[in-house]
């Protein structure tokens, strides 16, 4: 579909607000692979950008929570994410207007920079687990609401009330939410203690982009503070990354023993997330997970 004249008037004066030039939008071609918004990348006379848009009342404040998310990856110093223009409306448009990357090759370095990255990244730590605003993983809304220790937060606001929505959506049967209660009694002894950290929230391959530059660029965040085994379990689920990103990450910011073992608990999240705006197609998954576990 393409974009009204009216919201490229919108983004042309965005831009020329941030280049400091008369900006002209010459060309917006549509980008695939989005599947909650729709994607162009802008063809300017003062570059090249990249615009997502949906519907104002669909998902509100998507745009500023992943603006907002983005803005604290960068200032970590640790990850490259694409520069943020800024976000708005246009009619019944939201728009969220940033920095086109450009692909590179994905190499054993792009890939071990990364580790290293995510590894820098993880050292940012907080008080609490959790942050200070909601947001959201997909179009799924999340809640950060803080909490002092990890599985107290990991149960509260992030598998109860995915647990309790795919029970009403019918998508999980009775048998597997006992094991889901279950299993929370467990969580306490099956994650190492240690400080929040900044997490992605949301790291697999299709939020990597490694640029043309060899730099590896992180997109669409759901960041919280959390365990940091969530990124990495996140980033073994449906794979896609070379093992020379989990190598380096380890040498940078070594894991405690067991990981690879604690990934299931930890990736129940995201597949439950996969449950509830994918389909019951992801249940074999959690409760081939769950069998593990309960």
């Amino acid at each position: 579909m393409p974009l009204p004249g009216s919201l490229i008037e919108r983004l042309c004066e965005r831009l020329s607000r941030h280049t400091g030039e008369a900006v002209d939008i010459e060309l917006a071609e549509p980008l695939g692979g989005g599947s909650i918004n729709t994607v162009h990348r802008l063809y300017s006379n003062v570059g090249r950008w990249v615009v997502k848009v949906n519907h104002a009342e669909r998902h509100p404040g998507l745009f500023a929570a992943e603006m907002d998310g983005l803005e604290r990856l960068r200032a970590t110093g640790a990850v490259r994410v694409p520069v943020v223009v800024g976000h708005g409306e246009d009619h019944d448009d939201a728009f969220l207007l940033m920095e086109h990357i450009e692909g590179g090759l994905r190499t054993t370095a792009s890939w071990e920079a990364l580790g290293r990255a995510v590894a820098g990244l993880h050292r940012h730590s907080a008080s609490m687990f959790g942050l200070e605003r909601d947001n959201y993983i997909g179009s799924l809304r999340q809640c950060n609401t803080r909490e002092a220790d990890w599985p107290t937060f990991l149960v509260r606001h992030r598998l109860e009330p995915l647990v309790r929505l795919a029970r009403d959506r019918h998508l999980l049967d009775a048998g597997t939410v006992r094991r889901f209660e279950r299993l929370h009694g467990r969580l306490g002894g099956l994650f190492p203690a240690e400080p929040p950290a900044l997490l992605h929230g949301d790291l697999w391959s299709g939020n990597v982009v490694h640029a043309a530059d060899g730099t590896p660029v992180l997109i669409d965040p759901a960041v919280y503070y959390g365990h940091r085994e969530m990124d990495l379990a996140m980033a073994r689920l449906f794979g896609g990354f070379d093992e020379a990103f989990f190598a380096a990450y380890q040498a940078a910011h070594p894991l405690e023993p067991g990981s690879e073992e604690r990934a299931g608990p930890a990736q129940l999240y995201p597949l439950l997330v996969h449950v509830l705006l994918f389909g019951a197609g992801y249940t074999a998954q959690v409760r081939a997970v769950l069998g593990r576990f309960t």
